[in-house]
């Protein structure tokens, strides 16, 4: 596995080889997917992608997605164990994730359809999050780096 821009560790699993154009008129693979390590000391930064995004709890602590909406609406979804097994954020959304649980660690599947590619992929910053939600100022300042 190797280090994510946003935090954790990925190893890509699948890309299609089947294209796609999408709304925007870029062509990708039609789903790309990954493992994702997440621990209690590497949280994923806020950030946003092109396409929507399902992940799937495969071990160990439950994962808290903080998501903000394109209208600007907060919901926080938890996946793991005794929980939801797996949740999709649709494209646009500005998400965060974290596993809570000193010294935990959550083991995941992401899917991302149309595939993955970091062009469509905005890590969002502290002072732009904050201009556009102040309301939500303390989740932003402690899943924004």
């Amino acid at each position: 596995m190797q280090p994510h821009p946003e935090g954790g560790w990925y190893r890509e699993t699948y890309r299609s080889h089947a294209r796609v154009t999408t709304d925007l008129g870029t062509v990708r693979s039609a789903m790309t997917a990954i493992y994702f390590l997440l621990t209690a000391d590497a949280f994923s930064a806020f950030h946003r992608l092109a396409a929507d995004e399902t992940w799937h709890f495969y071990r160990g602590d439950p994962v808290r997605i903080e998501i903000i909406a394109a209208d600007g609406s907060y919901e926080q979804r938890t996946i793991g164990t005794g929980e939801a097994l797996q949740t999709t954020i649709a494209a646009g959304a500005h998400f965060a994730a974290h596993v809570d649980a000193p010294d935990g660690y959550a083991f995941v599947g992401c899917d991302v359809a149309p595939g993955f590619e970091f062009s469509d992929f905005q890590l969002t910053t502290r002072s732009m999050l904050t201009a556009a939600y102040p309301h939500l100022g303390p989740l932003i300042a402690r899943y924004t780096r």
